[in-house]
């Protein structure tokens, strides 16, 4: 396993571990004491089922034991259950041994799981395990076990400035199993092994990684179809503001990917202290991925849309071109530059002129007619285009700012 986290897992040990130390013991012994933990490990890197493996020293005496595995109150697998000796004890081969024991080495093992019995109606196990000698071993026993549960949120905190901010990231652990395991090391399935003491019903929060002067741009984007509507106002739609960055080495981050999760988002003061500026829901973002951060709704740039154009060319029969130019009136009342995005949705675009259709527009930009640069428009997808327009900051001392209005000249093809 990756970070030193093997392959078994741990059950929460409710009842006993029990040895019965002779070979002609039928019965099983169940102590009252457990040997002490050496060792637990929690991966919690699957959202639905967690890992747990403890290593636990054991006295062996030569000839056959049982060791009694038994649990309560705790919603463990039980075919997840494994049993493992720790720097298993060899010998070489003798001429009595069979080929069947031997080790690609050539050596062979002392310590033997013979059998493993599965009690009716309890939960347990027990393993009979054979030892060539008395040993103390070290033993390995892990597991599949529910109501161990995990989650992501994240604290950024940006510069007065906003250019960079530093992202603290966080996991929450909810240990509901009824199960103290004591000092314990957690892998969240990426970034470092952390060693917490992980009590029996309590949920804990850890800082896994902090990311500080990650590089962020501020965004504001209009989305006619997707933006909120201002009330009274049918030719806007706000203006949303995000941070996004990017989840890549050369901006201090890469090492793994961003879980998802809540994001509580600060900006320092300029003061000493933070601002609350408020919440949003990160979705996963893989290295070398963008994660946008939703700010709020911009008050001091405003964007108005009109269809300027709409005519319709026959083509033949029922088909034709529908020719359409969209109209932006753009005014920026910051006091700094900025570069708004606008995005469209032809499909939508394409119902709203020409009726309801059950197939993905046919369109494209013609360069007579658009005002705004073509290395400025981007093809998003099949259906979405976003432009991206810089923006002077207003002038000082000015109420009122002189409004930027471009045009994108746009066809849409083969309809019927």
């Amino acid at each position: 396993m990756r970070h030193s986290l093997t392959a078994t897992w741990t059950p929460f040990l409710c009842a006993a571990i029990v040895f019965a130390l002779t070979a002609s013991a039928s019965a099983r012994i169940k102590l009252t004491t457990l040997p002490v933990r050496e060792r637990v490990e929690i991966q919690l890197d699957n959202p639905s089922a967690t890992l747990v493996e403890e290593e636990r020293i054991v006295t062996l005496l030569a000839g056959s034991n049982q060791v009694d595995f038994s649990w309560a109150n705790a919603a463990i697998d039980k075919a997840t259950i494994q049993f493992r000796v720790v720097n298993m004890p060899l010998r070489p081969k003798t001429p009595e041994d069979a080929a069947s024991i031997l080790r690609p080495d050539g050596t062979v093992e002392m310590i033997q799981v013979i059998s493993v019995a599965y009690p009716p109606n309890e939960n347990s196990l027990v393993w009979e395990v054979f030892s060539e000698k008395p040993f103390a071993a070290r033993v390995r026993i892990s597991y599949v076990i529910s109501n161990i549960t995990r989650s992501f949120d994240y604290r950024a905190v940006a510069d007065h400035d906003e250019t960079a901010l530093t992202l603290s990231n966080y996991i929450r652990l909810a240990n509901v199993s009824s199960e103290d395991f004591g000092p314990s090391a957690v892998w969240a399935g990426f970034g470092d092994v952390f060693q917490r003491e992980i009590g029996a019903n309590e949920a804990k929060q850890m800082l896994a990684w902090k990311f500080p002067a990650v590089p962020i741009r501020k965004t504001y984007t209009f989305d006619w179809y997707r933006g909120q509507v201002v009330p009274s106002e049918p030719d806007q739609r706000y203006v949303a503001m995000r941070y996004v960055l990017v989840n890549d080495k050369a901006r201090g981050m890469g090492l793994f990917p961003l879980q998802g999760g809540k994001v509580r988002i600060f900006q320092n003061d300029g003061r000493g202290g933070e601002a609350f500026t408020g919440e949003d829901w990160a979705k996963l973002t893989p290295i070398d991925d963008e994660m946008k951060l939703y700010l709020g709704l911009a008050r001091d740039v405003v964007v108005r849309r009109k269809i300027a154009r709409n005519d319709r060319h026959v083509i033949a029969g029922n088909l034709f071109d529908q020719d359409v130019v969209l109209e932006y009136r753009i005014e920026n009342y910051k006091d700094s530059p900025a570069v708004l995005d606008l995005l469209e949705d032809m499909n939508r675009l394409r119902d709203d002129l020409c009726g309801a259709k059950d197939h993905d527009a046919q369109w494209q930009i013609v360069p007579e007619g658009t005002t705004v640069q073509a290395d400025r428009i981007e093809r998003k997808d099949s259906r979405t285009f976003e432009a991206h327009l810089p923006l002077d900051a207003a002038p000082k001392g000015e109420t009122k700012v002189a409004p930027v209005i471009v045009a994108i000249h746009l066809q849409l093809k083969n309809e019927w």
